[in-house]
């Protein structure tokens, strides 16, 4: 995985030690991982630390040392709430970086459609050939559920976890709705939500929460449910190529998921949101960025236009900009604060 890979060229600069808990070399090496660790000078790497969550209060003791001679960096599958008690061990003591697949200032101008059609994780994105990308995914999917899940330990079966992510695939970009995916799966809309925060947790799940603007008007509450990764989206709807996206109902919603995770990435926002109203107008989303207002729309159209809904946004938000991302290479100004940008120029739009 990438951020293995990374580690290991940091690794590789420096004097260091390498740990991979999926290892039995490496695992017989932590039989007694106080007594291990403890002589261990410069850089220290532990991969796959949600295998092993008991060492983390074995680095509380390390990292508390008056003399620090270790660094540890620790890399793990899933966020810190899901690995137990990492937060509660290492408070004070850890800096969390979250590592995602490629994005388009990483792969470079003219890959966006092969990054849409076979998302960012490098073994996908890099593949030969269509079918070798859908083979990697096919098979990340079914270990994903079969073996990391589990050892998180979560003990959800595998079929009913994809028939649920298989579900959220067919509704990607819609609000949350646990009532009905509760009756379509026989399960109260509490399991239906604990299903959800296990998605979320390990990262194949964006929950993409509503702003409230006091306006005198009813505003959906409920949040947008995305799927991250948009090859993992198109596995589970079953497509296999760009061909197939193109005449498949999701596109629409799959380009949205797949050009909003652009923008969030890109743009580094932690405050982003959507918003909609009970009578129709919407936003698809709002980022706050220096003290500024500015809102996103997503077509997957060659000469997308102003629509009423946007207008309403751009009066109702205060928006200071308002950006129109489809596909293509063009970045044209529509009115004022409203222009149109193609994926190529997005990152220099941001």
């Amino acid at each position: 995985m990438r951020k293995t890979t990374l580690a290991r060229r940091i690794a590789e600069e420096q004097s260091s030690h390498f740990f991979d808990l999926e290892s039995p070399r490496d695992l017989l090496r932590l039989t007694n991982p106080e007594l291990a660790l403890e002589k261990l000078q410069g850089l220290v790497v532990i991969d796959e630390i949600q295998t092993m969550p008991e060492l983390f209060p074995v680095l509380r003791v390390l990292a508390d040392r008056p003399a620090k001679p270790a660094v540890f960096l620790v890399l793990g599958s899933a966020s810190p709430e899901l690995v137990a008690h990492s937060a509660e061990s290492l408070a004070g003591r850890v800096e969390f970086v979250d590592l995602h697949g490629f994005d388009l200032r990483e792969t470079g101008p003219g890959t966006w459609a092969t990054l849409w059609e076979r998302g960012g994780f490098p073994r996908s994105f890099l593949a030969s050939d269509a079918e070798a990308s859908v083979a990697w995914r096919e098979g990340f999917i079914r270990t994903f559920l079969e073996r990391d899940l589990p050892q998180l330990g979560i003990r959800i079966p595998a079929p009913a976890m994809r028939r649920f992510w298989t579900m959220l695939a067919h509704g990607h970009g819609q609000h949350w709705n646990a009532s009905e995916l509760g009756r379509s799966m026989a399960l109260n809309d509490k399991a239906i939500r604990s299903y959800l925060d296990i998605l979320t947790q390990t990262y194949m799940i964006r929950q993409l929460q509503p702003w409230f603007e006091n306006l005198g008007k009813r505003q959906v509450k409920s949040p947008k449910i995305y799927l991250r990764d948009s090859g993992i989206l198109h596995s589970l709807l079953g497509i296999e190529t760009l061909v197939g996206l193109e005449s498949h109902p999701k596109i629409g919603a799959s380009w949205e998921g797949f050009a909003l995770e652009q923008v969030l990435r890109l743009s580094g926002s932690k405050d982003a949101y959507f918003w909609a109203t009970q009578s129709g107008a919407e936003l698809d989303l709002l980022i706050f960025k220096n003290g500024r207002r500015i809102g996103y729309e997503f077509k997957y159209s060659e000469n997308p236009s102003i629509t009423k809904s946007m207008r309403i946004a751009m009066r109702d938000l205060k928006l200071h900009e308002l950006k129109i991302v489809c596909p293509g290479k063009d970045r044209v100004g529509l009115a004022a604060d409203i222009e149109v940008v193609g994926i190529d120029h997005l990152a220099k739009a941001l």
